[in-house]
């Protein structure tokens, strides 16, 4: 499917020596310039850049490594459909988030997902894990994302966001298009209600 673009000339990707830098060389904001002007192949450069970062997003809002994997996907391509729209006003990796942010939220809210955990997927543990703690953390991880899962949808994106993704107040409020002061906001009550839902949870079990 192609963007919503129209090809134009493509920009030099020439240096201040004059050398053809390689697409791997050039900035975030360069790489859109490029991709705009008809070399598509600058956006695989942004996908290898910031996947890691947006799979790592969205494995925040969803139990499985299939459906992260999915969101991320679908992420990349609504970012390749509406390029244009990136503005600067934020850096690309906030605008991925932002555009992550609302997909999750709505593919999430659409359709129940399976409730395989992504601590179940393959991963490599640390050589000083031992089998006691590495079991004691994952329990710990799948209660506290299940309490992350119950927040309400500001709250639990700012807190995805604050926490996970050690983004500012600024850049939060850039990518869910709201206030500083919303952001400090959600983020307090994200943290109370979480604290009060595991706590709720601590009872119910002893």
């Amino acid at each position: 499917m192609q963007p919503d673009w129209t090809l134009t000339v493509v920009p030099s990707t020439q240096d201040e020596s004059g050398r053809d830098a390689p697409l791997s060389e050039l900035d975030d904001r360069r790489l859109v310039e490029v991709c705009l002007g008809g070399r598509v192949e600058a956006f695989d450069v942004i996908v290898e850049r910031h996947q890691r970062a947006v799979y790592r997003l969205c494995s925040r809002f969803v139990r499985r490594h299939e459906d992260a994997a999915d969101l991320t996907q679908e992420v990349f391509l609504r970012a390749y459909r509406g390029l244009r729209r990136f503005r600067g006003d934020a850096t690309l990796t906030t605008w991925l988030y932002r555009i992550g942010v609302n997909v999750c939220l709505n593919q999430v809210s659409g359709r129940k997902m399976e409730e395989t955990p992504l601590e179940d997927a393959p991963h490599l543990a640390a050589a000083s894990d031992d089998p006691a703690s590495s079991l004691a953390r994952t329990q710990e991880g799948a209660r506290v994302r299940a309490a992350v899962a119950r927040l309400p949808r500001k709250q639990r994106a700012t807190l995805i966001l604050r926490v996970y993704q050690d983004l500012s107040h600024r850049e939060i409020a850039l990518a869910l298009g709201t206030t500083v002061g919303a952001v400090k906001a959600n983020f307090f009550h994200a943290l109370g209600n979480l604290k009060k839902i595991l706590a709720e949870e601590a009872m119910r079990k002893s």
